[in-house]
């Protein structure tokens, strides 16, 4: 299984391919878009101006063309909102050219319009069909390869199972799986989430809220009230000024555990989800995904390789954050 992390800054690509990233994706937004459109109509899903996100100008990108040809990790370039206006797809299509023009012919797609317009546009270029789109079953997947689609990924919500099914279901073959690792956890579905993610908002998912019974003498949903009962016993509280903060990967999402049931699945590529986040924490990510993979490879136990791999990465410990 290889390791496809995010890429939030030229600077930062050879990093990660040290690191030990077999491929990397990111945003491209040239000012030309942002001048027109702003953020309210983003190329992908990071609306972000003000913090290194995305690359901004095609000088950047001929930059890391140039440092792609030299150590020979691939770049994937993302244009995975849900949906765009009519005019932009035009917009769209010329930057794509301008892009393949440069070197770079990987893109993430998520509208299906969009795939409907650069297929009957001829546009030759390799697609990812991004988890925004939300491919929850075979036959989304029998739909969605008329596009010639090189690689699924599976969206936040699939399980295993599905992923299976799916993989294993698909009368096209030989194609390339990818499936959320770490970071970035969320309880909503993109494919039906209308939130920003951008500098001025708080991300949906992370305004604050509790859950609570509207009356503590209902017993409709038992079962809720044991996991609620659970949630609050497992809570840790502690004093910042008396613990100094340190870094766990897999901290807002983590699917290690999984990797052997993902790898049995058919599962080819692994996410570290990590546009703005500080390259120090994406590096100790993919170094230690990579770690798990190696442990993954010398263990015929799935018992095993978990006890081994908690132990090693976590000290016994982890998030509790799991993906699967």
């Amino acid at each position: 299984m290889k390791i496809t992390a995010g890429l939030s800054s030229i600077d930062n690509y050879e990093r990660l391919v040290k690191a030990g990233a077999d491929e990397v994706f990111c945003g491209f937004v040239p000012f030309e878009w942002n001048e027109k459109y702003g953020t309210l109509f983003p190329l992908n899903r990071r609306e972000v101006l003000y913090y290194n996100v995305q690359i901004g100008s095609y000088e950047d990108m001929k930059i890391l063309k140039r440092m792609m040809d030299e150590l020979k990790v691939p770049v994937i370039i993302t244009f995975n909102y849900l949906y765009y206006l009519e005019e932009q797809y035009e917009a769209i299509l010329d930057i794509m050219k301008n892009l393949i023009d440069i070197g770079f012919e990987e893109f993430i797609i998520a509208d299906i319009a969009l795939l409907l317009y650069l297929k009957n546009k001829g546009l030759k270029c390799t697609i990812h069909l991004s988890g925004e789109c939300a491919e929850i079953n075979s036959l989304s997947i029998d739909f969605l390869n008329q596009f010639n689609i090189s690689r699924y990924i599976f969206h936040r919500k699939n399980s295993i199972e599905d992923m299976e099914y799916c993989i294993k279901n698909n009368k096209v073959k030989n194609l390339e799986y990818e499936a959320f690792m770490l970071n970035e956890k969320c309880h909503f579905t993109g494919a039906f989430c209308s939130s920003l993610h951008c500098d001025e908002l708080l991300h949906l998912c992370k305004v604050p809220y509790e859950v609570n019974k509207i009356s503590k003498a209902s017993m409709h949903f038992p079962e809720v009230d044991n996991i609620l009962g659970k949630i609050e016993n497992e809570e840790i509280l502690y004093d910042e000024e008396d613990e100094e903060y340190s870094y766990v990967t897999g901290s807002t999402g983590c699917g290690l555990c999984a990797l052997k049931n993902l790898k049995k699945a058919g599962v080819t590529h692994l996410k570290v989800v990590g546009r703005g986040n500080y390259i120090e924490m994406m590096e100790q990510d993919v170094r230690d995904l990579k770690k798990a993979i190696n442990l993954l490879d010398n263990m015929e136990s799935g018992i095993a390789f978990e006890e081994n791999m908690k132990k090693e990465l976590f000290n016994n410990k982890c998030s509790k954050e799991c993906y699967y």
